[in-house]
């Protein structure tokens, strides 16, 4: 017998594949905006995040490098910074795949949104297992927590276990926790304030 609370969790968030229903949920948005918040302490990131189809990004940071924005064009395949605020004119024009603009994790600006890190959980949950585990509320929404582990001994990029806290009204993830295969957590981040198929002018995401 289905317990009372995953029966309820099954009409929000189908429990054979919630990382596939996330999936298709966020082929319908077509921008958002959030504030990510990673780390903790000292070596904690705050960035105000904005994307818009096919590709925009806009990074405008909060801690560290406050007041540095970069954005990434999809269509040239460029990340334009401006790392400092008191001198707008100074932008620097870079690739992708460049160190600079890479996460502490290595994480790719263009690999930075809400799909690329759904893609990341589905491939590892290909060959995998993955769990509903609870709800929770996270920043006062109600979320479901999905787990997906590879199977021993896989892992991709190091990462051999996620877990997903999703909406359970937009099924997209309210916060990530990423761990590698002796279990130690790599990197958490919290996608706070967000807001989806919002208006965002396309000049937000030129310099």
């Amino acid at each position: 017998m289905i317990p009372s609370i995953l029966l309820l969790l099954s009409l929000v968030i189908p429990l054979t594949d919630p990382v596939g229903s996330a999936l298709e949920r966020y082929g319908e948005v077509g921008s958002y905006r959030m504030t990510l918040r990673s780390g903790s302490g000292d070596n904690g990131e705050v960035i105000r995040y904005y994307y818009k189809r096919p590709g925009f990004i806009r990074m405008e940071f909060v801690t560290p490098h406050k007041g540095a924005v970069l954005v990434y064009d999809p269509v040239a395949k460029t990340v334009r910074i401006r790392p400092l605020a008191f001198i707008p004119a100074f932008v620097l024009t870079l690739s992708p795949d460049n160190s600079l603009v890479k996460s502490a994790q290595g994480h790719r600006v263009d690999e930075s949104d809400i799909g690329a890190l759904l893609q990341r959980v589905r491939r590892l949950q290909e060959r995998g297992t993955t769990i509903v585990q609870r709800e929770e509320r996270v920043g006062g929404k109600e979320s479901v927590v999905v787990a997906v582990e590879g199977e021993k001994g896989r892992a991709l990029e190091g990462i051999h276990r996620y877990v997903l806290w999703l909406d359970r009204s937009t099924l997209l993830p309210l916060k990530s926790a990423a761990y590698d295969s002796k279990g130690t957590q790599v990197e958490e981040v919290l996608m706070d304030d967000l807001e989806v198929n919002v208006e965002l002018s396309d000049s937000l995401f030129k310099l």
